[in-house]
């Protein structure tokens, strides 16, 4: 992933493409940071589970920008932070579909051996730690609510 990132950066600075430069130095940025907060914790850097972590909070954070800029009247803005999310997005692995998130909650329901609303938490943790940055974990809540209500 750091390759696939270093390599994007090049070809960026060589097409002089302002926006994906300047969101890929934000994302080496962002690593770097982690990397340097790992080392403190005796690690060398973080893993490419981490960085898909650190991947994911930026999407959700340009997301919710994009969102406020929309409803505050700034389109200009929003189309940023909404080209920056694509750039982004293109480093995360494929997105589950819908029927592949259900399908994952489905099974994960069944291994966990959940009941109840109650055991939210633990599903979540086991889809979090199984598939991460492969889906959106808050349309996967809702799945797996769904699922356990009906039981």
């Amino acid at each position: 992933m750091r390759e696939r990132l270093g390599e994007a950066l090049k070809q960026a600075l060589k097409t002089q493409d302002k926006r994906r430069t300047s969101t890929l130095r934000l994302i080496s940025a962002a690593i770097t940071d982690r990397d340097i907060a790992a080392r403190s914790n005796g690690k060398e850097r973080v893993s490419d589970e981490e960085l898909l972590q650190i991947l994911v909070k930026m999407i959700k954070q340009r997301d919710e920008s994009a969102r406020l800029y929309e409803d505050g009247g700034r389109i200009d803005l929003a189309e940023q932070e909404r080209e920056e999310l694509g750039i982004i997005r293109e480093f995360l692995p494929r997105q589950f579909s819908e029927e592949e998130v259900r399908s994952a909650c489905r099974v994960v329901v069944d291994e966990t051996g959940a009941h109840g609303l109650r055991d939210v938490g633990r599903c979540m943790s086991a889809l979090k730690e199984r598939y991460p940055g492969k889906m959106d974990f808050a349309k996967a809540s809702g799945v797996v609510k769904g699922l356990l209500k009906e039981e």
